[in-house]
């Protein structure tokens, strides 16, 4: 359905008694809810909270006749419980200037009887309204099965935050209209392979609304109608709202992505072009990150403010059933293991390293490989490959996830890992093998380079294959170097993931912003 249909109509707009009286007279449940909303909303607008109908609907009347899009904004996100998109935003203001701020009132009547009749209880959810707050979008995450790079980092920064301030942890309803309270309880759970489905999550419960508060995005945002939704709030709410910025891959690499995920990302960036802070993962990103925002300056539109914040690697204390399991079941006796972990798109360029690794295999060498990740878009090519190597006998292994301490176990058991990536906005593997002391082998540009600057690494051309085999082979057979590495890994600055959330609260939650 259309947000706002916004019917013309031919008069200046209806009486306030008879919008009064036409309020009053909705029966039952709807009807005290819608009522409850009214006022909230004039409350929330600094009006009493006492008196009828009438009297909050002439109080209401005043405020949107000064023409203010943020008061239009929550108008529209209270009384109809659903977040405007622009269009539908703009047709109300432009309404409001020809025929009445009681007019867009009226069409809003209209709408929610044609919601109703299609979704019976789409307008008797609970609705609050918090102003002054942070309020933090999980929605994606919290229904993950999985806890790869993006996950990973929503979940550990956001459970921080909830650690040490008070947030509101939402999510968004059906269809994406508007957002809901998520329990904790659910936001950041996941164990490896075993995360939270559909039936888990918990039922969608009162709307929330954000007035004069503070909205956070930890996380990607790729659904169609949740980005326009996000797009006219972050423009018109009044809210401040700031996103976490992983990378511009998509764009800058689009050969690796999966058909249409070009123009979904430019979708996204619409929104975040309006937002006001955008908290990059590394350098390397925040660059990419400011040539789209040089761009915008062509279509008039300012953009946000960017800021790297160096994403952490924070080792755990390692568990020795963990390190057991590895031992026993992932690696191969008697032989080093090297481990690969990362989805396998081809960004990530996995198949290059069963190339490499194949190579070295018919020199003679002996090592086992261990790749950690779930399949993911034009995958098939490196399962074929996989498959073809392990009928061979090759002693290669691929597994979809790890729970973090089987994961954090896997590095320090590994002699190396190895992560030739295409393009990164981080490359946290390369991060957390060299905070286990495990030296790594990674990419010679953008934001690996840039974590291997403080030593541990082994970089290389991730496109040419001979290159990755050459470095490899020396991870494998020189153990003077070997050795050099794990030293420098071992002696790299600590960087924990409260320095990271607290930076980025810091960043997000700017007094001065509020």
């Amino acid at each position: 359905m259309t947000m706002l249909s916004m019917r013309r109509l031919r008069s200046r707009g209806p009486g306030v008694a008879g919008l009064a009286k036409q309020i009053d007279a909705e029966p039952g449940t709807r009807g005290r809810e819608l009522r409850r909303r009214l006022s909230l909303l004039v409350q929330t607008l600094g009006g009493s909270d006492v008196g009828q109908t009438i009297d909050h609907l002439e109080r209401l009347e005043v405020e949107l006749a000064h023409g203010d899009a943020q008061v239009m904004w929550l108008t529209l996100a209270v009384l109809l419980g659903q977040f405007p998109i622009e269009s539908s935003l703009r047709r109300a203001c432009r309404m409001a200037e020809l025929d009445g701020p009681l007019a867009v009132v009226a069409a809003v009547m209209a709408d929610r009887k044609d919601l109703e009749r299609e979704h019976p209880n789409a307008l008797r959810h609970h609705l609050d309204i918090v102003t002054n707050q942070v309020v933090v979008d999980l929605h994606h995450t919290s229904g993950a099965k999985f806890n790869t790079g993006i996950q990973r980092v929503a979940r550990e920064v956001v459970r921080r935050w909830a650690e040490t301030h008070d947030i509101v942890l939402v999510g968004w309803k059906s269809g994406y209209t508007a957002l809901y309270r998520l329990p904790e309880s659910i936001a950041w759970e996941t164990k490896g392979d075993v995360g939270l489905d559909d039936e888990s999550v918990a039922p969608e419960g009162s709307i929330i609304v954000p007035w004069r508060s503070t909205y956070v995005l930890p996380e990607l945002l790729g659904e169609a109608g949740r980005v326009d939704r996000f797009q006219c709030l972050a423009h018109f709410s009044g809210n401040r709202s700031s996103v976490i910025g992983f990378d511009c891959v998509p764009m800058t690499t689009g050969e690796t992505a999966i058909v249409g995920m070009g123009a979904d990302f430019a979708h996204y960036l619409s929104a975040v072009a309006r937002t006001d802070r955008v908290a990059t993962i590394s350098e390397a990103s925040a660059v990419e990150f400011r040539g789209w925002r040089a761009m915008l300056k062509g279509a008039g539109i300012e953009g946000p403010e960017i800021r790297a914040i160096l994403l952490p690697a924070d080792k755990p204390t390692l568990n020795d059933e963990a390190l057991a399991i590895v031992r026993d079941q992932l690696a191969v006796v008697g032989m080093p293991m090297v481990l690969v972990v990362g989805s396998h798109e081809p960004r990530k360029n996995h198949r290059a390293v069963l190339h490499a690794a194949e190579m070295l295999w018919r020199e003679g060498l002996s090592f086992s490989l261990l790749f950690v990740g779930g399949n993911s878009w034009n995958s098939e090519r490196f399962t074929h490959n996989l498959h073809q190597l392990q009928a061979e006998g090759r002693p290669v292994h691929a597994v979809r996830a790890l729970t973090d301490e089987l994961l954090w176990a896997a590095y320090a058991v590994a002699r190396c890992t190895v992560f030739p990536s295409i393009n990164e906005g981080f490359g946290l593997p390369v991060a957390e093998s060299l905070a286990s002391g495990t030296p790594a082998i990674t990419s010679n540009f953008g934001s690996m380079r840039e974590i291997a600057e403080a030593g541990g690494a082994l970089l290389v051309d991730p496109r040419d294959d001979h290159d990755i085999a050459a470095a490899l082979k020396r991870m494998l057979t020189d153990d003077a170097l070997h050795a050099s590495l794990a030293r420098q890994a071992r002696e790299r600055p600590a960087r924990s993931w409260e320095d990271y959330a607290r930076e980025t609260w810091n960043y997000f939650v700017d007094p001065s912003l509020r």
